[in-house]
């Protein structure tokens, strides 16, 4: 994640007081140089333009999918694009679909003319014809240099950033790589530069945003400044909001409620979806998700972006609000619209009726919450997504995190396209209090039972399935009956004794079925990352003048890591905890309790003294006096 570093209002000298003006660059400033993919980029020792290695994995995956967007784009104008280590199929698929036809032309004695062989458009050329990008937080630049330097088929870059240091960083960066000929650095307000680019003429055919926190200021003049049918990346760092920690801030931002859930990064990515959708609406267009990926501490979102008056009337019916259990969790979708056929072929839309749910929990007997509107259809495009995963597959060496993109992309397309969100199997087994069964007698279950069931990238235990709740809960009564849970230390209200006191009607096989272990599972591919490093996470927000974070500081974050979340100290433990300490005249060694000393002395009161010094220290008034401002109590100690 590459983010917008705070814009200065005038030259402000570095850390070693040499000063970033224009191109000049001086000799002696302190660097750190970067080697990812094909770019070497050069950093300032100072924290004043942000990176995050972490991110790899987001701009690997983003290379990939501008690089497919690319062949679609040029394939309609007859340019294919090479792709270094990647062999030259298409061609050869080509050749021998027109073979025959060939042999016809020689036969009639005509001859292929050069002009008539197809357009190539390689890596780090420009091609007429080709992409305009547009990096709209560009930070270093690095994104836009590996753009430059591996994806074919681009007319230009753009890299973009607001901040003075940032946009000089780059300059140099692109001279470093010798990629000036397509990436053009820019310092200008994102929201500005994609405002002044609404002519359709003058709009991009990529947009990608990767913003530190929420992209939201910059998607109202995205969904306009990018080109018909082109495509819109954008990345989310900000998952306490849409993981439904702040629901009011979310739906400031997003214009939805986040609800605390297990299916939480799910919710986020649909949430995103929804926000980009209800943007492009107020100008008749509306978008198509491509791909969408929840990882590591954020969600990134790849969308094409049309236009349409008739389309844009269905995405009401797109659109979902959410009844969560607040004791069981089971969930229900209530569609925002209805579309249905009328005569002629024509579409009618109206209001969907509802809500779907009883003001208690038919399960558990619970309220509901509600939350959403989100984006209810699909978020993949599972035909664009196996090309992706196809191209990567084929040519491993071209990206350091290739075998973490072909294990993502792998679940990916085993998910359920049309199934919303997903339970898991600790949510449904810490709910009635029993066991937790394996994975695969979960998923036998519910193939047993005739219903269709998918793992989900976004979280390792997810169960997404087509089944509803009753059947769901009717298995977990099954398995409970198998390994029993004491119901004398159930309460009577609480969710477990009231769905465990219903009888399965039901009869679950929890047998083994040789299609309830998914492909990727079965390849042992890299479908969940690892922790990538230590103390790994989003960054510090670049600042200008800041230092690096040295020894010191990174030692002390390890310290206090977990440690600031605390609740507080009441009164009593406090001075449970205080009496470990000894006072100050106990350190000095005039302390008349010796080593029965303790930091909380009994406070003495003005009147009683006397009373108190003998009590406390009985020696004290043949050793050592009390005078002015040496009372044993604690407001001294």
């Amino acid at each position: 994640m590459e983010g917008q570093p705070q814009r200065p209002t005038g030259p402000v000298s570095m850390e070693n007081g040499t000063v970033l003006c224009g191109e000049k660059r001086p000799p002696e400033a302190k660097e750190t140089t970067v080697t990812e993919g094909a770019a070497r980029i050069a950093f300032p020792s100072a924290n004043e333009v942000f990176y995050n290695p972490v991110q790899e994995f987001n701009r690997d995956l983003t290379c990939a999918v501008i690089t497919e967007f690319a062949r679609i784009q040029l394939r309609a104008k007859g340019i294919q694009i090479k792709v270094p280590g990647e062999k030259d199929v298409q061609k050869v698929v080509v050749d021998l679909s027109e073979q025959e036809e060939d042999k016809a032309e020689l036969k009639e004695g005509a001859n292929v003319a050069p002009a008539d062989q197809p357009q190539t458009a390689a890596v780090g050329e420009i091609c007429e014809e080709g992409l305009r990008v547009l990096e709209g937080l560009a930070a270093s630049g690095l994104r836009s240099i590996r753009f430059a330097g591996e994806v074919p088929g681009l007319q230009s870059v753009v890299a973009n950033d607001a901040s003075a240091r940032a946009v000089d960083l780059i300059r140099h960066n692109v001279q470093l790589n010798k990629v000036a000929h397509l990436v053009r650095p820019s310092q200008a307000d994102a929201r500005m530069l994609m405002y002044q680019h609404q002519r359709v003429s003058e709009r991009f055919d990529v947009i990608d945003l990767d913003p530190y926190g929420s992209p939201a200021p910059f998607l109202d003049a995205a969904v306009q400044a990018v080109s018909e049918g082109g495509l819109l990346c954008v990345t989310c760092t900000d998952m306490a909001v849409l993981a439904g920690n702040s629901g009011e801030t979310c739906y400031s931002k997003y214009g939805a409620m986040a609800l605390k859930s297990r299916a939480c990064h799910e919710m986020a990515l649909r949430i995103v979806l929804h926000s980009l959708d209800l943007r492009a609406n107020c100008y008749q267009r509306f978008v198509v998700p491509l791909l969408s990926i929840s990882a590591d501490f954020y969600v990134r979102v790849f969308v094409r972006v049309f236009t349409g008056q008739a389309k844009v009337k269905a995405s009401a019916s797109k659109q979902a609000l959410v009844f969560q259990c607040v004791g069981c969790g089971t969930f229900h979708l209530q569609q925002l619209g209805k579309a249905s056929g009328a005569s002629g072929g024509r579409v009618k839309f109206s209001a969907a009726c509802g809500p779907p749910v009883a003001p208690e929990c038919e399960h558990c007997g619970q309220r509901h919450q509600l939350g959403g509107p989100l984006w209810a259809e699909p978020i993949h495009d599972l035909d664009f997504v196996g090309r992706v995963l196809e191209a990567v597959s084929a040519n491993p060496s071209r990206f350091h995190t290739s075998e973490r993109i072909r294990g993502v992309l792998s679940v990916v397309t085993e998910e359920l396209p049309d199934v919303p969100l997903y339970y898991t199997l600790d949510q449904l087994s810490s709910t009635i209090h029993c066991s937790t069964p394996s994975l695969l007698q979960l998923r036998s279950a519910l193939l047993h039972a005739g219903f269709r069931v998918s793992l989900s990238h976004a979280c390792k235990n997810a169960v997404k399935t087509d089944a509803p709740a009753s059947v769901l809960w009717d298995i977990m009564r099954c398995w409970e009956k198998e390994c029993p849970v004491k119901r004398e230390r159930l309460s009577e209200t609480s969710p477990a004794f009231r769905i465990l006191s219903v009888e399965p009607r039901l009869q679950a096989n929890f047998t083994i079925r040789d299609d309830a272990n998914p492909s990727s599972r079965q390849r042992g591919l890299k479908r969940f990352q690892a922790n990538p490093e230590a103390n790994w996470g989003p960054r510090p927000r670049a600042r200008p003048g800041s230092k690096t974070v040295g020894e010191a500081m990174e030692h002390r974050r390890r310290l206090l890591q977990n440690k600031r979340k605390e609740p507080a100290e009441d009164l009593a433990q406090r001075a449970a905890r205080l009496k470990t300490f000894p006072c100050k005249r106990f350190k000095e060694g005039t302390c008349p309790l010796g080593d029965q000393c303790c930091y909380s002395h009994r406070s003495p009161t003005p009147k009683a003294t006397a009373e108190a010094t003998c009590t406390d220290c009985p020696q004290t008034s043949n050793q050592n006096p009390p005078g002015p401002g040496a009372t044993a109590g604690p407001g001294v100690d």
